[in-house]
């Protein structure tokens, strides 16, 4: 019989996205160190994944803490037989730290998630910067774009998905300055600071405040296929209002 694969942390993320989205919360993965971020009614909630209880776990928990008003934890069930007499002392530690539990069912798909406990409101002082910090990228993001629990993968945060509507624009439309960009294509405040310290790379200086994209630039595009397809919808369809707006047209309506 070939044994059964060892769960990964990212196998715990879809169950656990689809049970914060089931009660309403935007969710991302991978923002500021939390492996799953929820936001709903003013709420910021914080699940760490992890294939089995320790103390790092419980670390980077009561961290989050600091500036999430609720923080669970999430591992594989179900709890085997021979371990439930030392379950019964975790839960009762976890409970003690105000964290919730959850208990993920990857299979079949798309998985279950079973809350055995609910986490409380942290009653200590919480740090409104570290707050605002993770509310500022969950912002800054389109979309979920990264798997909750990944470690050696490349992350879409806001900075680079910024980055990469840029490229995408230049892309289309050729070199062009950080003010027409901004004013043109809605790129964003920090078009020109991007485009200058040019981070990854991507872009390169063509004239006097005018960039293009590098070579590298456009071997990006297949690291991060989902994000630059989005974004080069976009650019079609303001060229497509852009166009009609020149020749007096109406606006295109949209799908209905």
């Amino acid at each position: 019989m070939t044994p059964a694969t060892p769960l990964r942390e990212t196998d715990l993320f879809a169950p656990v996205r689809s049970f914060l989205e089931a009660s309403g919360h935007t969710v991302r993965a991978e923002v500021a160190d939390c492996d799953v971020v929820g936001y709903a009614g003013g709420k910021l909630v914080v699940v760490e994944l992890k294939t089995r209880i320790t103390l790092e776990l419980l670390a980077q928990a009561t961290a989050r803490q600091r500036f999430a008003d609720l923080v669970y934890v999430a591992v594989p069930g179900p709890i085997p037989r021979r371990s439930r007499r030392r379950w019964r002392g975790i839960k009762r530690l976890l409970r003690r730290l105000e964290l919730g539990l959850l208990l993920v069912y990857p299979t079949p798909s798309p998985g279950r998630v079973e809350e055995v406990h609910p986490p409380k409101p942290y009653r200590m002082r919480k740090s409104s910067q570290q707050r605002a910090a993770v509310l500022e990228e969950m912002v800054g993001r389109t979309a979920t774009r990264n798997t909750g629990g990944s470690t050696r993968r490349k992350r879409v945060t806001a900075y680079r998905e910024n980055a990469i509507q840029i490229a995408v624009v230049l892309d289309r439309f050729g070199p062009l300055s950080a003010s027409q960009l901004q004013q043109q294509h809605n790129t964003g405040s920090k078009t020109h600071a991007i485009l200058y310290r040019d981070y990854y790379g991507w872009f390169e200086r063509v004239g006097r405040g005018v960039y293009g994209v590098s070579a590298a630039g456009r071997r990006a595009f297949d690291e991060f296929p989902t994000a630059v397809s989005y974004y080069r919808e976009l650019v079609d369809d303001h060229a497509l209002t852009q166009a009609a707006a020149d020749r007096g047209d109406k606006a295109p309506l949209g799908p209905e």
